[in-house]
């Protein structure tokens, strides 16, 4: 039987061998952190925005989507038309601003926008906004001269007519934001670059900074 003093030597020698393979083994255990998996577990970390859900964008926002979901099952109930074109017209004008619509109320209530900083999504807003006010003022009217006068193809003209309301006030918020916007961006601007002069004309009238830089 060996004694304490060898069965110590043996450990030592055995965890000195295993630190010796370890250290020549090409497979080396890393010590970086293991990345975290990008994708979904990205948006962990998202809340409503419910500040903007109450104020008035959101609210004009989530009445233009019902306005045009509504506008949309009125003019799909319709089984019969002749001729078809403004019903059709109408309908791709009220998909359309329904699938657009949706998707920045989604954007904002959710604050994802401001992940994406190299879009102007105010200037966004403004577009979306004026073109649905354009189009669904064009199909209200091209609906009411060729309808049939029934019930669901008046209701899709109210409604029609409803949404284009709504998206006429958010444009007028719309463009008075992005005024807002562009007056603070340049008012920053030229802060910057009066700031810059004066910086310029400091080290211009001190002779004694020139000396050191030369």
């Amino acid at each position: 039987m060996r004694n304490g003093d060898d069965l110590e030597g043996f450990e030592g020698e055995a965890s000195s061998a295993s630190m010796m393979s370890a250290a020549s083994s090409p497979y080396q255990p890393t010590t970086e952190p293991v990345s975290q998996r990008r994708g979904l577990g990205g948006l962990r970390g998202l809340r409503c925005d419910r500040l903007y859900l109450r104020g008035a964008l959101g609210r004009l926002k989530v009445a233009q989507v019902l306005l045009a979901l509504t506008a949309f099952i009125c003019i799909e109930t319709i089984m019969e038309c002749s001729p078809c074109e403004g019903l059709y017209f109408f309908e791709f004008v009220s998909c359309s601003a329904l699938v657009v619509t949706g998707a920045l109320l989604l954007l904002f209530s959710l604050n994802l926008h401001t992940r994406i900083p190299q879009i102007n999504w105010n200037l966004t807003d403004l577009v979306n906004t004026g073109l649905s006010t354009f189009f669904f003022f064009i199909a209200s009217v091209v609906l009411a001269a060729l309808n049939h006068k029934t019930g669901a193809e008046i209701a899709a003209v109210v409604f029609g007519f409803l949404a284009m309301a709504v998206y006429a006030v958010n444009m007028y918020l719309a463009v008075r934001k992005w005024r807002v916007n562009s007056r603070q961006q340049n008012s920053r601007q030229s802060s910057d670059y009066i700031r810059a002069r004066t910086e310029s004309r400091e080290v211009v009238h001190r002779p004694e900074i020139q000396r050191l830089d030369a």
